[in-house]
């Protein structure tokens, strides 16, 4: 895999000051109806894959992609303070779920970040696609700002639930070791991480991640804990959706691998028997990750949703009455 499959090598991207105070790094590309993706806890919008993208901009979309607050290009809100260590800030969120856990934001200013961006651009509103965290934050989206969510795409995400959380090996992957010091470190950092949560029906693509890691690290000015920490505490402190999420309306798609560790395929099904009309779509050998070999499939899936919805949506011609 070359690393322009992963993430052009392209700096300098818009940033958006939106309504909260905060600066969103941003890319635009493509023309069609609206599509906002948004990445999980501690990614960069450079995770969502080139190709990956490039596939949906072909199928007809205008596909915006954002760095989150306190991660990448975007804010880093560290005079919020520093946070109690992520594995700690989920063990009381399991144990207390999530009261008197320290939290300078929640989901749903999140949520409310991406609709902003959508603001300073103009739009009215967007089919919203969100991977992990990212999903969470879509559903937090569609739940806060109906009018704004043409349609919602929920990727290996869940309703917030507890009984939802994946093998210990998994989340000991995603929450423990040391913060990579160089660009070196956060590459292999990356790899074990992915060898833990990704796909086991699909290669491994070890170069790829090592480069991904590295300009990751490079955007980030440096490790970032701090800002992974507050974003672990929003997910902790926001609850769960279960008993809001039969409320949403907008067309909505589930999407989610059949072999993800960190979130399991359990928490998929639960998200769509809660969303009236949602539809579920599994895929075998999946993990937590995207892998390269289900990029045409999942920007299919994507793309006919995305269109479906706008068909919907579409106003029909007024029927004229015979004379």
């Amino acid at each position: 895999m070359t690393m322009g499959e992963w993430s052009r090598t392209v700096e300098g991207m818009p940033r958006a000051r939106i309504s909260t105070g905060i600066e969103l790094d941003y890319e635009d590309q493509g023309a069609g109806p609206p599509v906002l993706l948004v990445m999980g806890i501690g990614a960069q919008w450079i995770h969502w894959p080139d190709a990956f993208v490039d596939a949906l901009v072909a199928r007809g979309l205008r596909v915006l992609r954002y760095d989150n607050r306190d991660v990448g290009h975007s804010t880093s809100l560290d005079h919020l303070g520093r946070p109690p260590h992520a594995g700690w800030l989920l063990l009381r969120g399991l144990v207390r779920r999530g009261r008197g856990v320290p939290s300078p934001y929640r989901l749903d200013d999140m949520a409310t970040d991406g609709v902003a961006l959508l603001d300073a651009l103009g739009l009215p509103g967007a089919h919203v696609v969100g991977a992990s965290m990212g999903g969470m934050i879509a559903q937090a989206m569609t739940l806060a700002h109906p009018t704004r969510v043409r349609s919602l795409v929920s990727i290996m995400s869940g309703p917030g639930r507890r009984r939802d959380l994946g093998r210990p090996k998994a989340l000991l992957a995603l929450l423990s070791g040391p913060a990579p010091r160089t660009p070196e470190e956060a590459g292999e950092r990356l790899v074990r991480l992915f060898r833990a949560i990704g796909s086991p029906g699909f290669p491994l693509e070890e170069e790829g991640l090592r480069a991904l890691g590295r300009r990751a690290f490079e955007r980030d000015g440096g490790p970032n804990r701090d800002g992974f920490a507050r974003q672990m505490a929003a997910i902790v402190t926001s609850g769960t959706r279960r008993h809001l999420l039969p409320t949403i309306t907008a067309p909505t798609l589930v999407l989610h691998g059949e072999d993800d560790p960190l979130i399991p395929v359990r928490a998929g099904r639960a998200t769509a028997a809660l969303i009236p009309g949602a539809r579920l779509r599994t895929f075998p050998g999946m993990g937590h990750d995207l892998p390269r070999a289900l990029w045409p499939a999942l920007a299919d899936a994507i793309a006919e949703h995305a269109h479906a919805a706008e068909a919907l949506a579409a106003p029909r011609p007024a029927l004229v009455a015979a004379g």
